[in-house]
């Protein structure tokens, strides 16, 4: 079984310890400190579990990003923080939300955990613009007023990775991008990203950083085993050209890809149901049969050798995933210790196709 990253209570020092099923534990993988031999960015071993450097900037994150836009909507407060506490502990250390989720709930949550457990200095923490309904689009009136707000929800006073949740064809991107300087400049955002954007776009932002204006480190877009195509035929190269680390969402197809839904009768009434249904076809189910051989190979959850094949994707920095309850934290964590040999990964990308 793949080993969990723990902190020890100590602040600053960490212990490894493994997890088992049952009442046995098992000893920590014998290759443990041989990163991931498909991951194309290096790993290292930050003391708390591995790392990865998001594009060009200094952020260093563990490999699975937990996803806040189930916080304050379909999980309760109390769930929120225990999730929350569990990703922490366990070597987690980026979040990411948006101001949009939940209408500015999920930040307040994310906020409040943070000032509650001092923990600030140990996070990662990354949030989206664009959509709130009273900061709408990409004006810098809009930006700034997003960003004052979003502080104050999240009680620090800079965001650690801000991005563009949508684009914006009313307002020129140097304007958007001009606004984001002045907010760098003040020390209240430190870099900056995009979503849900195009390769010329990608390839407008690249050329006006050339005049001097920020530049985008991190692409978040809609890219698992079941959703390939838009990503892989053009954003991959314009991203990886770019030096532009990609964070995947949606990197377990709205829980499709943990195995909960295998028939009609799986299905709930909640949305992630209906969207993973969406995946209840052929093709899906030979998705799901393959991961349960390779999660079976690896002792690990399906969730887990689903994330892990997301990270080996050129470019990919870490995907972005949610958790309902504490327990499903587990295998985001232990994604990063799956070693996916090159024939599961081929027989992966053979049974997934490219998915439109």
């Amino acid at each position: 079984m793949p080993h969990l990253w723990r902190s020890s209570s100590t602040r600053g020092s960490s212990v490894l310890t493994g997890t088992g099923d049952g009442a046995d534990d098992q000893l920590p993988h014998p290759e443990q400190a041989v990163p991931h031999p498909s991951f194309p960015i290096p790993v290292q071993d930050a003391g708390d579990g591995p790392r990865r450097t998001i594009g060009g900037s200094d952020l260093s994150v563990f490999p699975v990003i937990l996803g806040g836009s189930v916080f304050g909507w379909t999980v309760d407060p109390d769930t929120t923080t225990d999730i929350l506490d569990r990703f922490h502990d366990s070597g987690g250390n980026m979040v990411d939300t948006a101001d949009s989720y939940a209408g500015g709930r999920s930040e307040i949550l994310i906020g409040n955990w943070m000032r509650e457990r001092g923990n600030r200095d140990d996070m990662v923490v990354a949030t989206k613009i664009g959509r709130h309904p009273d900061y709408q689009g990409l004006g810098a009136v809009s930006i700034i007023r997003a960003v004052e707000a979003a502080l104050e929800r999240l009680q620090t006073d800079h965001i650690d990775l801000l991005s563009f949740h949508d684009d914006d064809p009313r307002v020129p991107l140097a304007d958007s991008l001009g606004t984001v300087d002045w907010l760098i400049e003040s020390g209240k955002v430190r870099y900056l990203g995009t979503s849900n954007t195009t390769p010329e776009r990608l390839m407008e932002a690249r050329i006006l950083s050339a005049s001097g204006f920020t530049k985008f480190v991190a692409l978040e877009t809609h890219y698992s085993l079941m959703h390939r195509e838009p990503y892989e035929s053009s954003l991959s190269l314009v991203a990886t050209a770019q030096n532009i680390g990609v964070l995947p969402y949606f990197a377990l197809a709205n829980g499709f890809l943990t195995g909960r839904y295998r028939s009609r009768s799986d299905l709930d009434s909640t949305t992630r149901g209906s969207r993973a249904a969406a995946h209840l076809h052929r093709r899906g189910l030979r998705v799901l049969h393959v991961l349960d051989e390779i999660a079976a190979e690896n002792r690990c959850t399906i969730a887990s050798a689903a994330l892990a094949w997301t990270m080996s994707r050129p470019g990919v920095v870490a995907p972005i995933a949610s958790a309902s309850q504490p327990a499903h934290v587990d295998s985001l964590i232990t994604a990063a210790d799956v070693r996916l040999s090159r024939g599961q990964i081929l027989e992966l990308d053979r049974v997934s196709g490219r998915l439109r």
